[in-house]
């Protein structure tokens, strides 16, 4: 069989190669190559497929992020709680503002915040809360909102792993005060490079990041604070316009990629499968399991220690490092993210923070092994995968 790469963009292009270069054509003939028809159209329809009445589009995930802190006034010294297992840009714009992270430990089961521990880490200076949908699994945003509610804080969503998913029927980065997206080439709604786009239902928040993203300038040459230059290209916009259109359709395909995942994978007791909660429709962006450590984990060859002496329980499925290396020898090319919680990276040494104890961040970092997922996927590629599985850890 040939090797099983982790995702594979070249094969979504070809389902729709026609179209986009046809979109592409018409953006270079036009001559407006930023800003434009092109960014306008399609920020409406994002806006709509999001169900938010104001989306504004910008030039990446992190920048959406920080443009909608800064829009939200965050102040050096600020309190805003947010995960300390996702990729560091979500607490990187916290910092960047002055503002310190306050790093809550996760659920065990989503891998998303633990909401009974969120409560217990407000304090006066508290001023929001910034959840992320972690591998494309919806938070419970119903009960976030309830919380931040009652205790008069603002949310802002980071979904930029789940795009197109939902809690209780209504779409991700609609239930909070803003939701900041992300349409890296590797998202489930990719550009041709960075983009990135903030939706909320507050126009003077749309309106201040608007005037944000082009150098704080409200009217062309007048300027009334100090912004970015973050525009979304007109190139980018016609691409992600073509593609929004067919997410749905691959979003769904992912669901079933995932559903064989589950159904292969449920009797691995070696495996601790992902588990979307009951309200929630998700749109795996990942399919990230934990691979339980075994007692010779500290001892294994691949492990974290460095102590390069055998394992000497040969039968014992192994930690996920070495998992993952035989499934390469295999051809079966598997990601780790993410290796080093945020809390525990060499910039947060020196950068304020706050937090407590987050043994289950620190745990899942060393267990967790996102498996090949993509739409196009084929069934015959997961049942190699499974197998390959099957042969290394054995099933009860």
């Amino acid at each position: 069989m040939p090797p099983i790469p982790p995702l594979d963009l070249t094969q979504q292009y070809q389902t729709i190669k026609d179209e986009v270069e046809e979109a592409v054509k018409r953006v270079l003939s036009s001559g407006r190559y930023i800003g434009g028809e092109e960014v306008k159209a399609f920020e409406t329809e994002f806006g709509q497929y999001i169900g938010s009445p104001f989306c504004v589009a910008c030039n990446s995930g992190t920048d959406a992020l920080y443009l909608a802190l800064q829009a939200l006034d965050l102040q050096p010294g600020d309190e805003v709680i947010s995960t300390p297992f996702t990729f560091f840009a979500t607490t990187e714009v916290i910092s960047r503002l002055g503002a310190v992270p306050v790093f809550v430990d996760i659920d065990p089961q989503t891998l998303n915040l633990d909401l009974d521990q969120v409560e217990a880490a407000i304090t006066p200076r508290t001023r929001l809360i910034l959840p992320v949908h972690l591998f494309g699994l919806p938070l419970n945003m119903s009960r976030l909102r309830d919380l931040a509610i009652a205790h008069d804080l603002k949310i802002v969503e980071d979904c930029a792993q789940a795009i197109g998913a939902a809690w209780k029927d209504q779409k991700v980065g609609s239930w909070g005060d803003i939701g900041c997206f992300s349409f890296f080439p590797t998202k489930n709604l990719g550009a041709c490079g960075d983009a990135g786009a903030i939706v909320t239902a507050d126009p003077e928040i749309a309106q201040r990041i608007r005037q944000l993203r082009e150098h704080g300038s409200p009217e062309r040459y007048y300027h009334s604070e100090l912004g970015l230059n973050s525009r979304l290209d007109a190139l980018q916009a016609a691409i992600l316009r073509i593609k929004l259109h067919h997410l749905d359709r691959w979003n769904q395909q992912r669901r079933q990629v995932a559903d064989r995942y589950q159904a292969g994978l449920q009797s691995f007791p070696a495996l601790q499968l992902p588990q979307p909660l009951p309200d929630s429709e998700p749109v795996w962006h990942q399919y990230t399991l934990r691979v339980k450590s075994c007692a010779a984990a500290p001892r294994c060859q691949n492990s974290p220690s460095g102590d390069t002496s055998p394992c000497d329980l040969p039968n014992t499925p192994r930690c996920r490092d070495w998992l993952k290396s035989q499934l390469a020898d295999q051809g079966i090319q598997s990601m780790v993210y993410y290796p080093i919680p945020l809390h525990q990276q060499v910039v947060y040494q020196s950068q304020p923070c706050r937090f407590s104890r987050l043994p289950v961040a620190e745990q899942c970092a060393q267990e967790v092994l996102s498996l090949p997922m993509f739409p196009e996927l084929k069934p015959e590629q997961q049942d190699q995968i499974i197998q390959a599985l099957q042969q290394l850890l054995g099933s009860s």
